[in-house]
C-alpha cells in the first residue's frame, strides 16, 4: 500500500531469474539500482528498476523500466509527488492469466524536440513506488529512488588504435582489416555528464559494448563487461571486407543511470 514504505539503491546484467520466494523475516532487497524496502503487509516484487538512459551521440532520453514478480493483474507507478504515472489493468483473458514481467522504455525525442530539463521536469527525482495487485495473496509494491545524476559519455573511442569519429557522417572513419581481431577501446568514465542532469558521484558497475552490421546480413553482437575493462577484441571471423560496423559503449552508474556513445568503422582487404 502507499501510505508505508521504509527507505532506499544500490544495469547491466544478469541472466539468472530473480528469486520469487523470500524468507518471511527479510525486510529489505537490494536490487541493482535501489534499496527496495516494503511493509509487513506487502510483497516486494522479484526485480524492480526504474532508470534513464541517454543516447549522448543521438541526444536524446528516456526513462526505462523492469518488473518482474508473481503474476499480478494490475499495475501502477506513483512518482514521488504521488502522481500515478502508470496504470496497467488486464482485461480478460489475461486478467485471469497474470503477468509476470514488465519491460518499457519511453519515447526518445532528440534534444530539438525535448530539451532535457523539460524531461527532467516530466519525470522529478525521488522515491517512486511500484506496486501490483497480484492474482492471489498479498498486495506487492516496492520502492525505488532515481535521481538525475547521469554519467558522462564514455570518450576517446578508439579502433585499432585508431581515434573513432564522434559523427560518422564527418569522419575520418578508421579502416581495419578482416584478418585480424579488431579491438575497441574507450576511457573510464569517473564523472557525471558535464551538460545533461546534475552533478554528482559516479560509479560506474558495468559496460555495455554493442557492434552492429546491417549489410550484407545483420550482426549484432553485444558484451557486458566489468567496469575494470574498456576494451573488447571483436573476432575477425565475424568480419568480412567492405563491412561498415557501427558500435555502442554504454556505461551505467551504480544508481542505474546510463549513457552511451556511439561510433563506426570499416573494414577492408
Amino acid at each position: 500500500m502507499r501510505t508505508h514504505h521504509l527507505a532506499e539503491h544500490s544495469h547491466r546484467l544478469a541472466t539468472t531469474k530473480p528469486q520469487r520466494i523470500l524468507p518471511a523475516l527479510l525486510s529489505v532487497v537490494l536490487i541493482s539500482v535501489g534499496t527496495v524496502t516494503f511493509a509487513e503487509d506487502d510483497r516486494p516484487f522479484a526485480e524492480a528498476k526504474l532508470f534513464f538512459q541517454l543516447n549522448d551521440t543521438d541526444q536524446d532520453l528516456g526513462i526505462h523500466a523492469i518488473v518482474d514478480g508473481e503474476p499480478w493483474r494490475r499495475l501502477k507507478i506513483f512518482d514521488p509527488r504521488e502522481r500515478r504515472i502508470l496504470d496497467i489493468n488486464l482485461m480478460g483473458r489475461l486478467r485471469q492469466q497474470g503477468l509476470t514481467e514488465l519491460r518499457f522504455e519511453s519515447a526518445e525525442p532528440n534534444f530539438e524536440d525535448l530539451a532535457p530539463a523539460e524531461f527532467f521536469e516530466r519525470f522529478p527525482p525521488g522515491e517512486y513506488e511500484i506496486e501490483g495487485r497480484p492474482l492471489a495473496g498479498r498486495e506487492m509494491e516496492s520502492t525505488v529512488e532515481i535521481s538525475h545524476v547521469l554519467p558522462a559519455p564514455p570518450e576517446d573511442l578508439q579502433v585499432g588504435g585508431m581515434a573513432a569519429p564522434e559523427d560518422c557522417d564527418e569522419g575520418p572513419v578508421p579502416e581495419v582489416t578482416s584478418s585480424s581481431p579488431v579491438i575497441i577501446s574507450w576511457a573510464h568514465v569517473t564523472a557525471s555528464h558535464p551538460e545533461v542532469g546534475e552533478p554528482g558521484p559516479i560509479n560506474i558497475v558495468r559496460y555495455e559494448l554493442a557492434v552492429e552490421r546491417e549489410e550484407p546480413t545483420n550482426l549484432v553482437l553485444t558484451a557486458d563487461l566489468p567496469p575494470t575493462v574498456t576494451e573488447f577484441s571483436v573476432p575477425a571471423a565475424l568480419l568480412n571486407p567492405d563491412d561498415e560496423i557501427k558500435f555502442q559503449v554504454l556505461a551505467t552508474d551504480e544508481g542505474g543511470n546510463e549513457t552511451s556513445s556511439e561510433s563506426c568503422f570499416v573494414v577492408v582487404e
